[in-house]
């Protein structure tokens, strides 16, 4: 079997955000055939999908501990290593997934963010850019130590200020959100403080609450 244009992109997505499930297969999958309307294709479809490159060995699938749906990433040695889908970050990684899939429907463009070069330095879980529109992406499903906040802040106001990075986008749980928007208030000067915006999308358990209404606004 041949792949298409649209499988290739798709393998490609697949593997720069590691593993995703069906669910965030089907937002990629709208956003790569060049739709920007922020709705996702048919479950069906994105299980055809899957299984269709399953059967031809393009990708393979296995069940975390932290779900009960089948995730899938790709087998080619070309797009890196296997992921270990039962590490303590597996469940923050699929939410990444889920939120860069969701950015795709919107008619962004994804991509890993630059890579920390010094220890007060911070790699962003993502960069959604669509245009001139630059946003940064985190996940936080948990809120991390008070004491890590500062550095980080600091990082994306000297981004928000220099980088031409339109706004810095957190989605969270609803404990995170409000860790991340009490230490926002903290630490970003008043004039920065509305581009970094916290979105509660997350359940404690680190489940989507509500696609569309991430989608909407993003």
């Amino acid at each position: 079997m041949q792949l298409t244009p649209r499988d290739e992109d798709m393998l490609g997505w697949l593997a720069m955000v590691r593993f995703a499930d069906a669910n965030a297969i089907r937002w990629a999958m709208s956003g790569l055939a060049g739709r920007d309307d922020g709705q996702p294709v048919a479950l069906r479809k994105a299980q055809r999908w899957m299984m269709r490159m399953a059967s031809v060995g393009v990708i393979d699938r296995g069940v975390p501990a932290f779900q009960s749906a089948a995730v899938a990433w790709t087998t080619d040695p070309f797009y890196g290593r296997k992921p270990d889908i039962y590490r303590q970050t597996a469940r923050h990684d699929a939410a990444v997934a889920l939120v860069s899939a969701i950015f795709l429907s919107r008619g962004f463009e994804w991509k890993r963010d630059q890579r920390a070069e010094y220890s007060r330095d911070h790699q962003a879980d993502g960069v959604a850019t669509r245009g001139d529109e630059v946003v940064l992406v985190e996940v936080e499903l948990t809120p991390k130590a008070v004491g890590r906040y500062g550095p980080i802040f600091q990082r994306h106001a000297l981004r928000l200020e220099s980088d031409d990075v339109s706004r810095v986008d957190y989605f969270c749980t609803p404990g995170a959100s409000r860790t991340v928007s009490r230490e926002a208030d903290r630490w970003m000067f008043r004039d920065l403080r509305p581009r970094l915006v916290v979105i509660p999308a997350f359940d404690a358990r680190g489940k989507c609450v509500g696609h569309s209404g991430v989608s909407s606004s993003i």
